[in-house]
């Protein structure tokens, strides 16, 4: 059984290698700066962040689907590809629960513990930049939807949060391109830390069409994808 499984996860994790490569084709990188980005070994480790975890499950569907549990699954796979690419990478969090202290016994005492512990471990890194994924939620106007990504104040953030929406808008925005933007200056996470940080929001809860395409392993890679190509994107280009 255990056989089989790991068999399973390596199909599923070359089938995605693939599919990568395959978009980096598409999007004409040259092969010459691929390569060089590729084999570059002055890389930042890449920090993958899952938005909330445990109690806090973030933003919630009209059905009741959580955000924290979507927000894991596609950083697993993002960090599959980026680690089989030969990334470094480091997880905020790799399982269902929140990364709160033991001290902290109220849902806000771990919600604030839990990102002071986020904030101080991607600081913690040297030489690092943030990736974090989160969904967004608008009510009162559910037709919304696309994936759109803030980054914060340190630099090149603002060029990484831009190659990464372009690769976005074109594989899973197409008809509905959104810009990257400078992220709210109150956001404790993006505030707090000091290394280059974007936060992507990869869809809409309140729309119930993206609800279903964003709890789709298929739709799930499919993001993964594009974060992963235009983060490779942005190291060719950087400078």
């Amino acid at each position: 059984m255990i056989l089989l499984i790991k068999r399973r996860w390596l199909i599923a994790g070359t089938a995605v290698v693939l599919a990568a490569v395959t978009l980096l084709c598409v999007r004409n990188v040259p092969s010459k700066e691929a390569f060089s980005a590729l084999s570059d070994t002055r890389r930042p480790v890449v920090i993958l962040d899952a938005g909330h975890g445990g109690e806090d499950g973030g933003a919630v569907s009209a059905d009741g689907v959580a955000e924290s549990q979507i927000n894991l699954k596609i950083v697993q796979k993002t960090d599959l590809l980026l680690t089989f690419l030969g990334r470094d990478t480091l997880l905020t969090r790799s399982g269902e629960d929140a990364v709160y202290s033991p001290e902290a016994k109220t849902l806000r005492e771990k919600k604030v513990s839990d990102l002071k512990n986020r904030v101080a471990m991607v600081n913690a890194a040297e030489d690092a930049v943030l990736i974090s994924v989160h969904q967004n939620s608008l009510p009162v106007h559910p037709a919304v939807h696309g994936a759109q990504v803030f980054y914060n104040t340190i630099l090149p953030a603002d060029q990484m949060a831009q190659t990464i929406q372009s690769t976005l808008n074109g594989l899973i925005n197409p008809g509905n391109d959104k810009a990257a933007k400078a992220i709210d200056g109150t956001i404790y996470l993006m505030k707090e830390i000091t290394r280059p940080g974007i936060l992507v929001e990869c869809g809409f809860l309140s729309n119930q069409k993206e609800t279903q395409q964003l709890q789709s392993d298929d739709y799930q890679s499919k993001l993964a994808l594009a974060i992963v190509s235009g983060y490779l994107e942005y190291e060719t280009n950087k400078g």
